[in-house]
């Protein structure tokens, strides 16, 4: 079972949020990149397993924090998105993630969360099923229409109580009073220093806690039951397609190669190849939002 390997290899590697590795895919023939080939696939599935990633936000200019340039203020992702970041400083986490969530209001879902959400709504009124499998935290398949998303690092607009744990969404803006006018990235701002007791609060009675963004932070664990959600999907999925992502953040990075492995079609949609290309039955080079929505178009032998 799937959810079982990735709990192994949890165990194993001490896998969590964020972690890569390099691994080596045995040599097989080079995926298609025949449309009408996969479009075949497509007519045939039932139950159509989406998994994406970074590179179809990134299409709608959501800022990735990751590599060259990717920094707020002197900070990197990864300096910031941290239990311990969260426990030394939660002002200035706060700062990141309400620039974050800010910075996602002027954003619009593209063409291929359009495509996607579309598939969903039509293919659900044919008793077919979609599933977005997203890394991405932004809410934007939502955004797009999709209904059937689960969420494997979380959500900007979610919170979580640290002391009920209660997680709830929340689309306020700003968040709190405090943080309004907050987060400037510029590398030259201060420090808001907001006082612990301004910061998000929990508004369960009796709580108060501090609230936290709900997402999976470096060094934390996937959600059990999201990953057991996933597995369930990844178990009956007919077909499977990979979008916008690298294929080397675990343990989603084994997801499509495991689905690929029990004789399942698998199509890649990419910028450039990954190190799992070569274990897919199809690979589509170009931006998602150009290569997806003529691969998930109405096929001619589905009703009108």
């Amino acid at each position: 079972m799937i959810v079982q390997r990735v709990t192994f290899w949890a165990k194993s590697f001490h896998l969590c949020a964020g972690v890569r590795f390099t691994y080596r895919v045995p040599e097989m023939a080079r995926p298609s990149s025949n449309l009408t080939q996969f479009r075949e696939e497509f007519a045939k599935a039932k139950h159509i397993a989406i998994i994406t990633g970074a590179g179809v936000s990134a299409e709608s200019g959501v800022p990735t924090f990751r590599g060259a340039g990717g920094y707020w203020r002197k900070w990197q992702a990864q300096d910031l998105a941290t239990p311990g970041a969260f426990s030394r400083d939660p002002s200035l986490v706060w700062e990141f993630y309400h620039y974050r969530r800010e910075v996602m209001r002027s954003k619009e879902p593209n063409a291929a969360h359009l495509a996607i959400a579309e598939c969903e709504a039509r293919l659900s009124q044919q008793g077919r099923s979609v599933v977005i499998i997203t890394q991405n935290i932004d809410e934007l398949h939502r955004r797009a229409g999709s209904r059937h998303i689960l969420e494997l690092h979380g959500s900007l607009f979610k919170t979580r109580c640290m002391s009920c744990g209660e997680v709830k969404a929340n689309h306020t803006s700003p968040i709190c009073p405090a943080l309004e006018g907050k987060g400037e990235p510029d590398p030259n701002a201060k420090d808001a220093r907001i006082p612990v007791n301004d910061l998000p609060r929990c508004e369960r009675r009796g709580c108060h806690g501090l609230l936290r963004p709900h997402v999976v932070w470096f060094g934390e664990t996937l959600d059990a039951d999201i990953l057991s959600s996933v597995e369930e999907e990844l178990e009956k999925c007919d077909l499977c397609l990979v979008v916008g992502t690298s294929s080397i953040v675990y343990p989603a990075a084994m997801f499509a190669p495991q689905v690929a492995a029990r004789g399942v079609p698998v199509a890649e949609f990419n910028t450039e190849s990954t190190p799992a290309t070569m274990r897919f039955m199809y690979h589509f080079e170009g931006p998602c939002g150009t290569t997806l929505p003529p691969a998930l178009a109405r096929h001619e032998s589905e009703p009108i």
